[in-house]
């Protein structure tokens, strides 16, 4: 590697591998400081339960729960709304399908993928699923997600949810949204959060990407579903003690952090802008909210081989396949980041 690509000494990486990265705030601190304490497992702790009735309201549902990971509140949505050997429909790339897929067959279920444009689903496809000769299975939910982490952070449209939810409520089906990133899609429509939850009975929230928390998440919906979550997390290993101290971050993340995930999509526009103004060999989608797909199929590099350069000059990013990379932008992302970034990508376009 040349050495002009070598970064400053004591120049901070900027990371770009997502925004899993994100450290607490100083009042995320200060309130895990000063968090009421209580056994979670036994009669509760109150900073959690403040932080799922916060959630719940935010979510516009009328109960929540305090999970470790997304990928657990997802986990227990279809442990307590599927039967083992019933059917969940998702869109073929839904983080569901493709990362949680070891989670999700815990539950016996079968995960179907509906082909889809930008994470969602082609509706004439979904109703043909839905049709009784279509398969043995019962259908026992379907699943959307919110902004779609494959499909580069697009946002599902309203109108698209809604009409999934009346196919499914037609038939007495629950839809189920994977919105670990739901406040990035709430920001990028102009909506609240509720207003997406809305069109679905059950709706999980990551806590510990664009709002900071350290660690969780809460799955919301109908008390009984909840009430059900709750005692099935005990038996997957998910209580969790004195949590106040980790949901004192949360409610400080539900409650304050949504107001500035603008700026992180904004940053990942000038991100987008920046790597496309560098000619031909490289494109980057355009983003709608905070994640920006590099293809580098025309630069004659694999994935690997730009991950390991871009480190090299203090830019961390992660590949998503053999020929493009995944770039998140978040609150540590500065303009001055994102210039830094696009120089790096040049120098190595230019070192060929």
């Amino acid at each position: 590697m040349r050495s002009d690509l070598t970064p400053a000494a004591g120049a901070a990486a900027v990371d770009l591998r997502s925004d899993t990265v994100t450290r607490p705030t100083e009042a995320m601190y200060a309130r895990m400081r000063t968090a009421p304490l209580g056994d979670d497992g036994l009669d509760a702790d109150p900073t959690a339960r403040d932080l799922e009735e916060t959630a719940a309201a935010t979510l516009g549902k009328a109960a929540g729960l305090f999970v470790p990971s997304c990928t657990m509140g997802n986990l227990l949505a279809i442990l307590t709304q599927v039967q083992r050997s019933e059917q969940v429909l998702l869109e073929a790339q839904a983080h569901m399908i493709n990362t949680e897929r070891g989670a999700a067959t815990l539950t016996g279920a079968f995960l179907l993928g509906i082909p889809g444009v930008d994470g969602a689903m082609d509706l004439d496809r979904l109703s043909d699923a839905l049709h009784p000769s279509a398969s043995p299975l019962r259908t026992a939910m379907i699943a959307l997600e919110t902004s779609h982490n494959a499909a580069g952070g697009t946002v599902l449209p309203v109108a698209h949810m809604a009409a999934v939810a009346d196919l499914a409520h037609a038939r007495g089906i629950p839809v189920h949204c994977d919105g670990a990133r739901l406040f990035n899609a709430a920001t990028h429509l102009g909506v609240a959060p509720a207003d997406l939850a809305a069109h679905v009975d059950t709706v999980s929230l990551c806590l510990s990407k664009g709002l900071s928390a350290p660690v969780g998440a809460v799955l919301a919906g109908p008390r009984p579903v909840i009430a059900a979550a709750r005692r099935l997390r005990k038996m997957i290993g998910g209580t969790q003690r004195q949590v106040g101290i980790v949901a004192a971050a949360g409610l400080e993340a539900i409650t304050v952090m949504g107001a500035r995930l603008g700026e992180d999509h904004d940053r990942a526009r000038q991100l987008s802008d920046g790597l496309n103004a560098l000619g031909p060999r490289l494109s980057a989608s355009v983003p709608q909210t905070n994640i920006v797909q590099v293809d580098l199929g025309r630069t004659g590099r694999s994935s690997t081989r730009w991950v390991d350069d871009l480190d090299a000059a203090g830019i961390r990013t992660r590949p998503l396949g053999d020929r493009r990379l995944r770039l998140v932008t978040h609150r540590h992302i500065a303009g001055a980041d994102v210039e830094r970034a696009v120089a790096a990508f040049r120098t190595c376009l230019d070192a060929d």
